[in-house]
C-alpha cells in the first residue's frame, strides 16, 4: 500500500506579502495602521497616494488607521485603496503629510 507524500511537500511561505493577512503598519503621518494586501477584486477604487484607478483584478493594499476619533470600527469604514508601490513609498492621504 502506497503512503501519501503531502507531508513531504514543501509549503508555501505566510510571509509579510500574503494576501488577506491583515497586520500593522506605520503609515502616511506616522499614524499605525491595519493593513490587508489584496489580490485584486470585483470593483474599481481610487489610490489616494497618486489619485489614479485601481483597476479590477489588480493586486493591491487596503489600509484604515488604527486609531480614530469615533473609535476602532469607524477605521475600518475609513479604509482607502492604495496601489502597492504608493502605500509602499508612504504617500500621504489627500496630500497632508
Amino acid at each position: 500500500m502506497r503512503r501519501s507524500k503531502k507531508w513531504s511537500r514543501t509549503h508555501r511561505d505566510l510571509g509579510e506579502f500574503s494576501p488577506q493577512i491583515r497586520h500593522s503598519e506605520v503609515g502616511p503621518g506616522g499614524y499605525d495602521y491595519q493593513v490587508q494586501r489584496v489580490r485584486g477584486s470585483a470593483k474599481t477604487y481610487r489610490c489616494p497616494g497618486c489619485n489614479q484607478v485601481i483597476a479590477a483584478q489588480v493586486d493591491h493594499v487596503v489600509a484604515w488607521r488604527e486609531e480614530s476619533l469615533l473609535g476602532w470600527d469607524s477605521g475600518v469604514e475609513t479604509r482607502r485603496h492604495w496601489h502597492e508601490s504608493c502605500w509602499a513609498r508612504g504617500l500621504a492621504i489627500d496630500g497632508k503629510p
